[in-house]
């Protein structure tokens, strides 16, 4: 029941922004003289993402082992310029969250190392004037969706209670991690199909 919405939580990539890994993929490779395929293998399919989205290890030997594991003293703005030019703001998602702003509370989780928090407003400065401090990573939690705790814990932080809440994810999985948690949950598809499931609980009326 939208009566019962308080709180509407968001993912950020392929929710908020267009994620275009494959470019931060090429600027690492480019700048460890190695292939997108070298990159990919090392951080992605290693599992050593999962690490630093889990908060398994801290930002600095997060970042530090991204270079050892790519094979180049990555700094961290050559880190953050490289996540930059993956995300693009979908501006039609963040019209929505501001129209929504006026009638419940938003937030933000998104599986990511806390880097991502630290420097959101290089990475996507159209967030910060929406959400405030209200952009929480998954790694501050130290677990990752779609565990049940990392939602759980991402709401108890906010002081809110989990069935008042609305969770947006593009993933199946965080979508599923989120009701086992007790929260209502809305899986990411297009700006459209989010509008409508927005108007089946009440909100955005008249929009």
């Amino acid at each position: 029941m939208t009566d019962d919405i308080k709180l509407v939580l968001f993912d950020v990539d392929n929710v908020l922004c267009d994620y275009a890994r494959g470019k931060r993929v090429a600027r690492l490779a480019e700048l460890a003289g190695t292939s997108s395929e070298f990159v990919y293998q090392a951080i992605w399919e290693s599992g050593f993402e999962f690490l630093g989205d889990s908060g398994a290890v801290d930002a600095q030997d997060y970042l530090r082992g991204f270079g050892e594991r790519i094979g180049y003293p990555l700094s961290l703005d050559e880190w953050v310029e490289a996540r930059r030019l993956s995300m693009t703001a979908d501006l039609a998602m963040l019209e929505i969250v501001g129209h929504l702003r006026g009638s419940v509370d938003i937030a933000i989780l998104t599986n990511n190392t806390t880097l991502v928090s630290d420097h959101i407003d290089r990475l996507l400065p159209e967030l910060r004037p929406l959400f405030g401090a209200r952009i929480y990573t998954s790694a501050q939690f130290r677990t990752a969706k779609p565990d049940p705790l990392c939602y759980r814990l991402c709401v108890s932080e906010l002081k809110a209670r989990p069935e008042t809440v609305l969770f947006v994810d593009d993933l199946a999985a965080n979508v599923a991690g989120a009701r086992q948690a007790g929260l209502l949950a809305h899986h990411h598809t297009s700006v459209e199909a989010f509008r409508q499931a927005l108007s089946g609980y009440g909100l955005l009326r008249g929009r």
